[in-house]
């Protein structure tokens, strides 16, 4: 596949039970360092981008947090909320409900940048743990091959409709991130996904199911 450029991306938040005592990234730290056998985070499966970013905060933290695989977020999400497990990635906009019904307790987002519908919420660099970054994304790509003037058409077009207000509007609405970006910029940026997923799955050793 050759691509053509990124759409958008949507952060993940780190969202922990309203009951555990920490109010930031630094005392769950902590905290979990302290109680090793009293803190579990949940995913919505084995293999998935939450599941691997639970093991990549496990390893920039020196944390052992017990990985329990839920079979999709809900079910994560319900978990969290009714005290299964003690924190969970999610996507904010799935979790943007929960945020404002002080249900849950958002601690970070895992964007490079705060997002504009929670600015409030601190990302993970600032929470100080520069280099996290764990987001879902949309790009669109077409088979290797495809004549130059076909990709140069779909890359313009579809940058176009990015930059429309009523797209802005409605993307935003949902959390997400407009893109819209080079070929080049997009390439780069699959190279660095690849890389930081392939290595977190082999510090792990996680399988999907």
């Amino acid at each position: 596949l050759m691509p053509i450029t990124g759409v958008a991306y949507v952060p993940d938040v780190l969202v922990i039970n309203s009951k555990l005592p920490a109010a930031n990234v630094r005392e769950l730290i902590a905290y979990a360092k302290a109680n090793p056998a009293r803190i579990n985070y949940g995913s919505s499966g084995n293999g998935t981008t939450r599941h691997l970013a639970g093991e990549i905060f496990n390893r920039m933290t020196g944390t052992a947090i017990t990985h329990i695989p839920y079979k999709g977020s809900g079910p994560a999400m319900t978990g969290l909320i009714g005290g299964e497990v003690q924190m969970i990635f999610e996507g904010l906009g799935s979790a943007a409900t929960h945020i404002r019904a002080n249900s849950i307790r958002a601690l970070a987002v895992t964007s490079p940048k705060r997002s504009a519908a929670f600015p409030d919420i601190p990302t993970m660099a600032e929470a100080g743990l520069a280099g996290f970054e764990a987001v879902s994304w949309i790009g669109a790509l077409v088979p290797v091959g495809t004549p130059k003037p076909i990709v140069d058409r779909i890359h313009t077009d579809l940058v176009a409709v990015l930059r429309m207000p009523d797209v802005q509007e409605k993307l935003a609405a949902s959390g997400a991130v407009l893109v819209g970006n080079t070929q080049e910029q997009f390439a780069e940026w699959n190279r660095r996904e690849i890389a930081k997923w392939s290595k977190a799955v082999k510090d792990s050793g996680a399988r999907a199911d």
